[in-house]
């Protein structure tokens, strides 16, 4: 697996051609955060100023069909890292006119940038903010960047599978219960995986749109416990204390008694 997840089979990646299609509007990168604007007035740019100003149009370009559009918005992702309006065009054009989107260029795209050695926060971010937090997209995203592959998560599975795994596991607090309980389950098999475990069980209950079932949740966490057995951190008590206190409905925030406080750390 390498660090540039996006090409094509002309072999030109997602990143490359975002370049390029910024530089037809006459933006061309001149440092790690800074970008020069030859169109007059000609200006220094910032990364920020890019994505405010450019880094949410890929969609609204004629000159590209759908595919095309998509890899731009994608490579766009992976040049001007997490932005708002840089990664929400492809949640808001996969359910607009122009959705669905091509799934495999699409999660295709997300997987591959999630087995990443390199870290893209972009893409964490997307799947949190963008697609599982928002209810009705929440359950297909999950299901194409990891679930449909869990019976794959075993012992000595591949590192790039496990990094995926890992990174969908720690940001999967808003994803339905029902959703992921299977996938969770089946991670907590794998010990490199247990720690992501418990922060999804974490994330589940502490997130303001967190999804967890505390009976369920305790199971896992006894689970983990009898593959593993570690010493009980403050954190993992105080969860294990939350779940066993809250009969809370499915998905209500922290503000029930007894929810954790401080749920982005691990245990």
């Amino acid at each position: 697996m390498t660090d540039s997840p996006g090409h094509a089979p002309d072999g030109v990646s997602d990143a490359e051609l975002a370049r390029r299609w910024l530089a037809e509007d006459g933006v061309t990168q001149t440092g790690p955060d800074t970008w020069y604007d030859a169109e007059p007035p000609a200006r220094v740019l910032t990364t920020r100023d890019v994505c405010d100003h450019l880094g949410c149009l890929a969609f609204t370009d004629d000159s590209l069909d759908v595919p095309g559009r998509l890899r731009v918005a994608l490579g766009l992702m992976d040049l001007l890292g997490w932005h708002p309006l840089v990664t929400h065009q492809i949640h808001s054009a996969h359910l607009g006119p122009q959705g669905p989107l091509p799934a495999e260029l699409l999660w295709g795209g997300y997987r591959r940038r999630l087995e990443s050695e390199r870290e893209h926060e972009a893409i964490t971010c997307s799947l949190w903010f963008d697609w599982f937090e928002y209810a009705p997209t929440a359950a297909e995203a999950f299901a194409e960047v990891l679930g449909d592959d869990r019976e794959r998560l075993l012992p000595g599975a591949p590192e790039p599978l496990l990094r995926r795994a890992r990174r969908v596991l720690e940001h999967s607090g808003p994803v339905p219960w029902g959703d992921k309980v299977a996938t969770l389950r089946a991670a907590a098999r794998v010990p490199a995986l247990h720690h992501a475990v418990f922060r999804a069980v974490l994330r589940g209950h502490h997130d303001s749109y967190g999804s967890v079932d505390p009976a369920q949740g305790l199971d896992l966490l006894d689970l983990l416990d009898r593959l593993a057995p570690a010493p009980t951190t403050e954190r993992l008590q105080a969860l294990r204390d939350a779940l066993a206190a809250v009969s809370r409905p499915e998905g209500v925030g922290p503000g029930s008694a007894g929810a954790v406080r401080g749920g982005g750390g691990g245990g």
